[in-house]
């Protein structure tokens, strides 16, 4: 029975080594094109065309959770204006410390696990947003979304469609408008 254990709890280790490494080899690949790494140019996408992606950058989510979307939407919200929702009805955020390096996310390790970086696929629909103000920078390998060069994120606090719970969190983050603009802040 003890050498039972000892093969299942040998065998689980084996495979937990191997699922990290599979993980951690995961690497960007930074293109010979005229952006600089991490650099995304604006992209423009009508609802069924693909959002392209710039040069990657190396780094990685933090080891955070992702949100992924494939449509975006201007939503009025009282008080604040039109601001940027997800194809779940989500709210979008933009953070601050990007400014000082548009195109390029800063919010990484802890931060991703309140601040889930939003991911696409190849498409994104839009209504009632600006689809010229649209691109992507790369994170470990996948698309995180920007909008007017601003990385977009999804706040964990906000567990229903519609709510608002990051804004103005921190002085720093701030619904994001369908122009790529910070929203007006709440009360």
């Amino acid at each position: 029975m003890i050498q039972r254990r000892t093969v299942l709890l040998s065998a689980a280790g084996l495979a937990s080594a191997l699922l990290l490494a599979a993980c951690g080899s995961s690497t960007d690949q930074t293109s010979s094109g005229t952006t600089s790494p991490g650099s995304a140019a604006p992209v423009a996408t009508a609802p069924s065309e693909s959002v392209t992606s710039a040069p990657a950058e190396s780094g990685d989510t933090g080891n955070g959770h992702l949100a992924t979307t494939t449509a975006l939407t201007a939503k009025a919200v009282e008080g604040v204006g039109s601001v940027v929702t997800d194809d779940k009805g989500m709210t979008l955020y933009r953070y601050n410390k990007d400014q000082a390096t548009p195109s390029k996310w800063t919010c990484s390790g802890a931060c991703t696990k309140t601040w889930l970086p939003v991911i696409v696929q190849d498409s994104v629909q839009t209504v009632g947003v600006e689809k010229n103000l649209l691109g992507t920078v790369h994170r470990n390998g996948m698309k995180q979304l920007t909008l007017g060069g601003w990385p977009l994120y999804r706040y964990v606090g906000d567990t229903q469609a519609g709510q608002m719970n990051g804004q103005a969190k921190d002085k720093l983050w701030y619904a994001v408008t369908p122009s790529g603009k910070s929203s007006a802040t709440t009360g």
